[in-house]
């Protein structure tokens, strides 16, 4: 995605699972199969002092969890439908020390360079989320709350996803999330946290 933009970003991708000692000059908190804006994840990595600047990069635009990431100190809440080349302009004017919110694009119409486990499967950005929260042992309720949709919506997604992958239940699902790259990164942040 920032293959055109190499003189103005530069690309790291964090591992979860060691340490980091290199100060980042902003961190994108991605949102998916995570718990969302409202989560103490991102006001441990604001409050980390080597995170210059904390954006979440999202598709949920949820006003109350807006409120929340702008509360825990985030500057900047950034919409994954962005094409790259406003994303980078919004990356540097953060940098620069603006805060920014994004307006939401809506789900449809997904930018052909984001790629998400399942796409290949047919299973859409949305689906795909769902079923890795499902893999990672989530039931319905929880599901929808971290996802802000209704236990009945998450049900419908349900039932597609089941199509789509093949399966009639929910363990054959997870088989199916796992073997397919869903394995859930319960520490993905550990090492910002100071956890070793």
């Amino acid at each position: 995605m920032f293959d055109d933009y190499q003189d103005r970003v530069v690309v790291t991708e964090i591992d979860a699972n060691a340490d980091l000692v290199d100060v980042v000059d902003i961190v994108m908190y991605d949102s998916f199969a995570q718990a969302e804006a409202d989560s103490e994840q991102l006001g441990e990595l604001v409050r980390n002092p080597r995170a210059g600047k904390v954006v979440v990069y999202t598709w949920n635009f949820a006003p109350e969890l807006i409120i929340s990431a702008q509360d825990q100190g985030v500057h900047g809440y950034l919409s994954k439908t962005l094409p790259a080349r406003e994303l980078v302009a919004a990356l540097e004017r953060i940098h620069a020390g603006e805060r920014i919110v994004t307006e939401p694009a809506g789900r449809v119409g997904v930018a052909l360079a984001l790629d998400w486990p399942g796409r290949k499967e047919g299973i859409t950005d949305r689906e795909s989320e769902i079923l890795a929260l499902i893999t990672q042992g989530k039931n319905n309720s929880e599901v929808a709350a971290l996802t802000y949709l209704s236990p009945n919506t998450i049900k419908t997604y349900i039932r597609s996803i089941y199509r789509k992958i093949g399966v009639t239940s929910r363990t054959q699902a997870v088989l199916w999330g796992v073997k397919h790259g869903f394995t859930p990164d319960f520490h993905r942040i550990d090492s910002w946290r100071g956890v070793s």
